[in-house]
């Protein structure tokens, strides 16, 4: 899988691809020959005495350094900016799948397992990448060519080649085959710490009320333990292997020098070849070194280019329809209808919306209310199509929502969800998220009508900072600002999910007040626990258990509707409900 998405990724780089094989042949070839030319400089210019041949090998020896020395650095530079460009490419491809997925493939992966893999798992293949152009190009060169040109000083020294090589390759198979398994669990552990670590920063409030700081720590602990323990066992390996080879080589070294001492007392070696069968043979064994740090990396890089290509290859299971076949949503204000709609989530055991259908009129506005759990957020994110129906159908303007493009569906609706999220920024850069193009004076219009007059306050305005997730703000602040926020796009349907829970009951009464006038010819559809909030709708579908149950205004449901009637009860008196 390593080597298949490295090509894939790989392919607008071949020119500096080839460049660098090109430049570890010669880097390789210019290292080769420099053992050669010592050996003559020792049996030509040292014993002989030939003092110009010591000098002029010597200095074409320094050239063929400086060449080397050249390659080198280009070789490095190349090899890092293609590996660094093949990194930001597969982390560009990541967030533009995620950015795909719905709430299935999300629940799948799991964010922290997501984010591991954009960051640590690209790292990996990035760093195998640039090893394998530093490294991996060159040790086969400088492996063959050793052997070769080791053979060309004395063959009959280089059968000890022929018994050191397997018993290397033996000690790094074994090593290998065990540490394969370790890094795919490495990988694993590394996605439960970020789990853990994401839900302790997340929920810190919650743990510090309930004073559960010891019991969070304990958590914290187990799973730094476990990624400790198998990163140990992945050291152990390590810290074997490099040993037992590094044993071999100098055995081998010995040997050299023992048979080589007894050829040069029989007359059958020169000195001078002797010390150049040793380079060659340090050279040999460096390649082999070289691979042995690449089989280290190789393994965990080969797990890490797996999950990557996991989230690659997911085809989400909401996406816009085969180009060309997708139908145009109608422009404009336009009526809104669900029509029998079914939805249960994958490995549940009931639905969470059954057969529900009602209408949107075009222009008006619309309220869900029910119970905890009655499915009313889930019904609001078929919308935007977050979630899709398992049968049933959502029409806009008469189109089913199912068969029109995502990007057309999405465009035609401004949400504020559940949870009020800012992103790091400024006031104006999270307004503009609705609307890239909008004036000062449509960003003031929309923060004036969502009640956030907190913001002429501030001494930026518009250009006041907002930190990651808006904590810089109150609860309140962050929901008027995703209110204005949503305000500012003036799209044909507005959909507040639970939007209002953080206002106090005054800023609620004058944000209703204000939105009809700011919303008008548009449709609204809410979602409210307050009853306040809704009872002005020009219709009121109440929920239960993914059902709808009453339908009508708040009159009617009064009359009509046991379940309205008991909300609104638990909420306002009898005379206020009336």
């Amino acid at each position: 899988m390593l080597i298949r998405l490295s090509l894939r990724y790989l392919r607008p780089y071949w020119g500096a691809l080839a460049l660098v094989v090109v430049l570890q042949i010669v880097q390789a070839g210019a290292a080769l020959l420099l053992p050669t030319l010592n050996a003559d400089i020792i049996d030509y210019g040292v014993v002989a005495g030939d003092i110009g041949y010591i000098w002029g090998t010597g200095g074409l020896m320094l050239g063929i350094t400086a060449l080397q020395a050249v390659c080198a650095i280009a070789i490095a530079y190349f090899g890092a900016r293609t590996a660094m460009r093949v990194g930001r490419d597969i982390r560009r491809d990541l967030v533009n799948r995620v950015q795909d997925f719905g709430g299935f493939e999300i629940s799948r992966f799991t964010p922290p397992s997501l984010i591991t893999r954009a960051t640590n798992d690209v790292q990996q293949i990035q760093t195998t990448l640039l090893m394998t152009f530093i490294i991996m190009i060159q040790a086969p060169s400088m492996m063959i060519g050793g052997v070769i040109m080791a053979l060309r000083q004395d063959a009959v020294l280089s059968w000890l080649l022929v018994a050191i090589i397997p018993v290397l390759a033996t000690v790094m198979t074994v090593a290998m085959v065990r540490m394969a398994p370790l890094f795919a669990t490495q990988q694993e552990r590394i996605d439960g710490i970020n789990t853990v670590m994401r839900e302790q920063l997340t929920g810190a409030r919650v743990i510090r009320a309930f004073v559960r700081q010891d019991s969070e720590r304990a958590r914290f602990f187990t799973a730094n333990d476990e990624l400790r323990d198998v990163a140990t066992r992945v050291g152990m390996w390590m810290a074997m292997l490099f040993p037992a080879v590094m044993f071999i080589v100098m055995a081998a070294q010995v040997g050299v020098i023992w048979f080589g001492g007894i050829r040069i007392d029989s007359g059958g070696m020169q000195v001078g070849s002797l010390i150049a069968f040793l380079n060659y043979l340090m050279q040999i064994f460096m390649s082999v070194m070289m691979t042995v740090m690449m089989f280290m990396i190789v393994p965990r890089a080969e797990v890490s280019s797996k999950r990557v290509h996991e989230v690659l290859e997911t085809t989400p299971s909401i996406s816009s329809p085969p180009a060309g076949s997708a139908v145009p949503l109608p422009d404009g204000v336009q009526p809104l209808a669900f029509e029998d709609v079914t939805v249960r989530f994958p490995g549940a055991e009931a639905d969470v919306l059954k057969g529900v259908s009602f209408e949107v009129p075009a222009g008006s506005t619309t309220a869900i209310i029910g119970s905890t759990g009655s499915g009313k957020t889930t019904l609001i994110n078929l919308l935007p199509r977050v979630l899709d129906v398992d049968s049933g159908v959502v029409r806009f303007g008469g189109v089913d929502i199912a068969e029109a493009a995502l990007e057309d569906v999405r465009s035609r609706i401004a949400m504020v969800p559940q949870r009020a999220f800012l992103f790091s920024g400024t006031i104006a850069s999270n307004l503009r998220l609705a609307k890239r193009d909008a004036t000062e004076e449509e960003m003031w219009e929309a923060l004036d009508a969502a009640q956030a007059e907190f913001v002429r306050n501030l001494e930026e305005g518009l250009e006041a900072p907002v930190e990651q997730g808006g904590k810089n703000f109150s609860g309140g602040q962050r929901q008027r600002l995703a209110i204005a926020r949503a305000l500012v796009r003036k799209s044909p349907l507005t959909v507040f999910d639970d939007s209002f829970s953080a206002l106090d009951y005054a800023t609620d009464a004058r944000l209703r007040a204000a939105l009809p006038e700011f919303l008008a010819g548009r449709s609204v559809l809410i979602i409210a626990q307050r009853v306040a909030t809704i009872r002005k709708a020009d219709q009121i579908v109440v929920l239960e258990a993914g059902e709808v149950v009453g339908r009508g205004t708040h009159e009617e449901l009064m009359e009509s509707s046991e379940t309205y009637r008991e909300i609104v009860l638990s909420q306002l008196s009898a005379e206020e409900a009336a």
